[in-house]
């Protein structure tokens, strides 16, 4: 979602001295409602004049090409065109550049520094060799759809016969610890786990890391097949307790748990982890109108996004024949654009503002997406379920789907569920103060410690029944 949000930045750049040396590295931070997000531009000369990456440390990303860096009468300019970054500032001295950082509509300062050390994001949760447990690499096929899944099992000792969970990631690639914005959430919960005398089964997303297959071409129903494969590979090992398996899913994988559990007897029990319990599009339009918010757009710009991703929702939700959806949508987004001039910079067509919709929505995975309600599965699970939310979650709303979660148990008469939702934690289960997505790389914290005795104590209760 764009924001047009302008911080006026005065340069004063007739009187620099000349002859600026901006090899190096140069850090800085945006400031985003109230917020640090430190970036570093790496630039090296080259026979044509300048190279340079880009790394964002507490996004975890590291070496981002770029595709311009060029440095005129001592102002630098730096153009990311593929991630619409483009930075200018003013050079004074060797040490210090004064300019303004753009993304997509988005304007901050962002003055940089040259840096003598690489920054160094803390993450204190985050486990070190040697581990007290016995960890191993393994592959797995998942059959169905002819591809071979590589990731980690984590075992209490090397010799036993223990209970297991695997654990299944959120939306977007994802490896097997579930890394992102610096941290390693599934790293921390299995090693919680398994030092707590539970098998732990995580593994790269098809396409990701060490695993096969095609991550884009992939639904939900997909990734679903591929925790069956992992599942199969569990009940084949002498050290998995089969009768005692389980699914920790967060948030979407929170929406294959119960398709899996539902499709399998060998399922125990299940983890819901800011897993959803209504469908995509109504989850989408909260989603976008609650991050927004908290990133300080206007009540009537949320409002003008709400009634377009509404309208265009409702057509997916509506017409199942993905052709005639295109000439729908086609039409509906002229209108649109036509009403709308600030979605256009003049630089882009009509058909290219229209392509670039279509790439966002009718791809199979948001299609899927989009059409199904997780309550419509969670209808049939008869396996113990714990349901926990932060309740400053703004990607998956607490009370909403908690809520729907639980109606949907009820309808199933299962008797075994626990619903939970903690204060003041955020969608990754950090102790946060807003909630936006924009504090989860500044947050040292992986996932607050209450969260994981809480998994722990409640799968712990159930497998010694």
């Amino acid at each position: 979602m764009k924001k047009n949000i302008v911080f006026a930045l005065f340069l004063i750049v007739s009187k620099i001295a000349l002859g600026q040396n901006i090899v190096g590295q140069w850090s800085g931070s945006l400031e985003i409602q109230g917020n640090k997000l430190p970036i570093v531009f790496n630039i090296e000369k080259s026979d044509d004049g300048y190279r340079a990456t880009m790394d964002s440390p507490s996004q975890g990303a590291k070496g981002i090409p770029v595709e311009k860096v060029s440095l005129d009468n001592n102002k630098l300019e730096i153009k990311m065109p593929k991630l619409q970054i483009e930075y200018q500032g003013a050079c004074f001295g060797d040490e210090l550049i004064i300019g303004t950082f753009k993304q997509a509509g988005l304007s901050l300062p962002l003055n940089l520094t040259k840096s003598k050390t690489a920054i160094v994001i803390n993450r204190p949760q985050e486990p070190k060799e040697p581990f007290s447990y016995h960890s191993e690499e393994v592959n797995f096929i998942n059959s169905k759809e002819n591809l071979v899944l590589a990731g980690t099992l984590s075992l209490p000792k090397k010799d036993g016969y223990f209970p297991a969970v695997i654990l299944i990631s959120g939306s977007g690639p994802q490896n097997r610890n579930e890394e992102v914005f610096g941290h390693k959430p599934f790293l921390v919960l299995a090693d919680y786990l398994t030092r707590n005398g539970i098998a732990v089964l995580r593994f790269d997303d098809r396409g990701v890391g060490k695993s096969t297959g095609d991550f884009s071409k992939a639904t939900t129903a997909n990734f679903a097949t591929d925790v069956e494969a992992a599942l199969d590979y569990l009940l084949s090992r002498k050290e998995i307790n089969s009768k005692k398996i389980g699914l920790i899913g967060h948030s979407e994988g929170g929406i294959i748990a119960p398709m899996v559990a539902v499709n399998s007897k060998n399922v125990s029990f299940i983890v819901l982890m800011a897993g959803t319990g209504i469908n995509g599009a109504e989850l989408l339009l909260m989603q976008q109108e609650l991050i927004g918010k908290a990133s300080g757009a206007s009540d009537v710009d949320l409002q003008k996004t709400k009634l377009i991703n509404q309208q265009v929702f409702d057509r997916v939700l509506k017409i199942s024949d993905n052709d005639k959806l295109k000439v729908e949508l086609t039409d509906y987004l002229k209108k649109v654009i036509s009403e709308n001039p600030e979605m256009n910079d003049g630089k882009t067509s009509e058909s290219e503002i229209i392509e670039k919709q279509f790439k966002q929505i009718l791809n199979p995975w948001m299609l899927y997406f989009l059409r199904h309600n997780p309550a419509d599965v969670l209808e049939k699970v008869s396996c113990p379920v714990l349901a926990i939310n932060g309740e400053k979650d703004l990607q998956v709303p607490a009370d909403v789907n908690l809520n729907a979660i639980k109606n949907a148990l009820d309808k199933a008469q299962n008797k075994i569920v626990t619903i939970k939702k903690f204060p003041n934690l955020n969608h990754l289960f950090q102790e946060s103060t807003t909630g936006s997505p924009s504090e989860y790389g500044t947050i040292e914290q992986t996932i607050s410690p209450v969260v994981l005795v809480e998994i722990g104590n409640w799968i712990k209760n159930w497998i010694e029944k």
